[in-house]
């Protein structure tokens, strides 16, 4: 195009017109070569119209339904703006595919029927809206795992010196003796401290990981001692376990699966339990959060490093191009940490993969 453009004669404005008129063009084609790519590889080709949604379903799993690459949901949610609250779906809701100036949307049919349980051993309320992903799995995680940003902070925190008639180890039922601030009639939560979480990089100490063992209430104090009972305990209480205040921890069913915005790359820190390789729905901690622009509901795609081998000419060692393996959806940042829960893999995952924005029109098999 520019040499043709260089061969003219014509006018200096017939040049300026020439070069806007091939830019426009451009334009006009990459637009519709994008709308195309995000009909062609952005949908199942397997995709329904139309999707009942019922008790038991989860956002990731209604999105994989419908895309190739479900933490692009947000792209093609397009509801009427009349709809109260369109984030929150309910079972019984509709939702639909159609053509949106030549890009595929989902819209969003609210349901009217009644959900009937029989036997009903519990009541659900019908108008409970669906979950996005598995939260029993992160509920029954988060009661038991939390971070401390700032190290310092555990000098200032009570802790267990004594348990009752002298023991060193006490279970539920028994009384404990924790010194620090405790006020009577509170329930704490009693944690052990766990993994150091560094970066791999730098060195630098990111946060302690901290493991919960039970629950207990302060039932008095007297000169900086509290006498608290243990309420429940997994493990044995032993001396030196932390107290501390219950973390406020309920989990959002609002957010929606989605790119980060700014550039993330890190890798996993660690899988809390000790275990190495890592599989589908297993909770997983990286080594980036909010200060990195991390958020509840953020997607990460999990790449494995190249295998190793030697140039058969040269002699030198190379690194082959990693492998896209995963998909990682973190359901809780800390500052400089996050705990995410793998939705997807095509492998078995591992500690030290790294993990990045999921790539345009690239996904993973799910499994």
């Amino acid at each position: 195009m520019n040499s043709k453009i260089k061969r003219r004669t014509g006018a200096p404005l017939k040049k300026m017109l020439a070069w806007i008129g091939a830019v426009v063009l451009l334009l006009a084609a990459t637009l519709v070569q994008a709308q195309s790519l995000s009909w062609d590889q952005g949908l199942r080709s397997d995709a329904p119209d139309r999707y009942t949604v019922v008790r038991g379903d989860t956002l990731w799993h209604i999105a994989g339904r419908f895309l190739r690459h479900p933490w692009q949901w947000p792209e093609v949610w397009q509801v009427n703006p009349q709809i109260r609250n369109p984030h929150l779906i309910y079972p019984g809701d509709v939702i639909y595919l159609y053509d949106c100036n030549g890009r595929p949307c989902l819209g969003l049919e609210r349901g009217q029927g009644a959900v009937r349980l029989s036997p009903e051993v519990r009541r659900i309320p019908v108008r409970e809206a669906i979950e996005p992903i598995p939260l029993d799995t992160v509920r029954h995680f988060l009661r038991d795992h939390r971070v401390i940003d700032d190290p310092e902070a555990l000098d200032e925190l009570a802790y267990v010196v004594a348990g009752d008639d002298r023991r060193i180890i006490s279970g539920a039922g028994d009384r404990i003796y924790a010194r620090g601030e405790l006020q009577r009639g509170n329930r704490y939560g009693i944690y052990r401290l766990g993994e150091r979480y560094h970066d791999a990089a730098t060195g630098e100490l990111l946060g302690l990981e901290l493991i919960g063992i039970g629950r207990a209430r302060a039932e008095r104090s007297e000169d900086g001692i509290a006498v608290m009972e243990l309420l429940s305990a997994n493990q044995e209480v032993r001396n030196d376990d932390i107290v501390m205040p219950l973390e406020e921890r309920e989990l959002t069913s609002e957010f929606m699966p989605r790119a980060p915005d700014a550039d993330v790359q890190g890798t996993i820190l660690a899988v809390p339990g000790g275990v190495r390789f890592i599989g589908r729905l297993q909770v997983v901690a990286v080594d980036r959060g909010r200060r990195d622009g991390l958020e509840t509901g953020h997607v990460l795609e999990v790449e494995q490093q190249g295998e190793r081998v030697v140039d058969p000419r040269t002699g030198e060692s190379l690194r082959l191009p990693g492998t896209d393996a995963g998909l990682i959806m973190i359901f809780r940042p800390y500052d400089k940490v996050s705990y995410g829960l793998v939705m997807q893999a095509t492998r078995a995952l591992e500690v030290g993969d790294r993990v990045h924005n999921p790539r345009r029109g690239v996904g993973v098999a799910q499994r």
